[in-house]
């Protein structure tokens, strides 16, 4: 989602009033049964795909049952501005709200964290399915091709999930990275084509928070244009996850379990 706004544009030593598209930013905060879990900062569409997402990677619920997510409310632009999540006290898979507080920023994972402990996904990648080399670059346009948000803005994230096969089953945009991908997995559980995805595209950094939501969700290749962090190598070595980065230019770098990466082509490693 995106929206107009004026701003001043300097060029070439001349001044110009101009209309720019950005990115939508807004908050939702979003409770479970009547009790606050958080408040993200995200774009707005998609919010049962965001909840959906946000709960199964955060090890709260796990059924692969739909959720009921009620709108609370909306603002004056009609965004959705809070939604209750109604989930049976019994499939409750932990008490949330002891380990986390109320503010998450978009850009950040973590946010609202009492307890590092508390972020460590506990599901290791069983999937041991190989993957064509030569496919990497391709899934990369695909998804970029599908950046409809991002196009016009040039302000937000994507994830995109891709079958064995190079198929792209789901593409979910965001201004925050993390959001894209709980949207992505909650887009794929809803849809029940989670155990299709093999390999999940990000367009941002490979951080320790989208490598141990993708380990949460069972993908077991995630690849990203940018660069790892030294945690987000060493939970997908730990996790039997391939880690691959800085798919670019007919190259990238295999940093984890390079064994499911068939390399069937003369593409060049960085």
């Amino acid at each position: 989602m995106t929206s107009s706004k004026s701003a001043t544009l300097f060029q070439s030593g001349a001044v110009r009033s101009v209309e720019d598209v950005l990115a939508v930013e807004e908050a939702l905060h979003i409770s479970v049964n009547g009790e606050a879990f958080t408040v993200t900062m995200r774009t707005p569409g998609h919010e049962d795909d965001l909840v959906a997402g946000l709960l199964y990677t955060e090890e709260v619920y796990r059924d692969k049952q739909p959720l009921k997510v009620i709108i609370v409310s909306e603002n004056e632009k009609g965004f959705i501005t809070s939604v209750d999540v109604q989930v049976p006290q019994d499939l409750l898979l932990k008490d949330f709200a002891m380990n986390r507080n109320i503010v998450s920023a978009s850009s950040c994972g973590l946010c609202g964290r009492t307890s590092f402990d508390d972020t460590l996904s506990q599901h290791k990648i069983e999937n041991q399915s190989v993957f064509p080399a030569s496919q990497i670059p391709s899934l990369f346009e695909t998804m970029r091709k599908s950046q409809a948000d991002f196009s016009q803005s040039g302000g937000t994230h994507a994830a995109g999930a891709f079958s064995l096969s190079g198929e792209m089953i789901a593409i979910r945009e965001d201004i925050g990275r993390h959001n894209a991908v709980d949207k992505l997995i909650g887009a794929l559980i809803r849809t029940g084509r989670l155990s299709e995805a093999v390999c999940m595209t990000v367009s941002g950094r490979l951080s320790y928070e989208i490598v141990n939501k993708a380990t949460s969700a069972g993908i077991p290749i995630l690849a990203s244009v940018s660069a790892p962090s030294t945690m987000a190598v060493e939970h997908a070595q730990q996790n039997n996850m391939t880690l691959v980065a800085f798919c670019r230019d007919q190259r990238f770098t295999v940093y984890a379990h390079p064994e499911r990466i068939l390399m069937d082509t003369t593409i060049l490693t960085q």
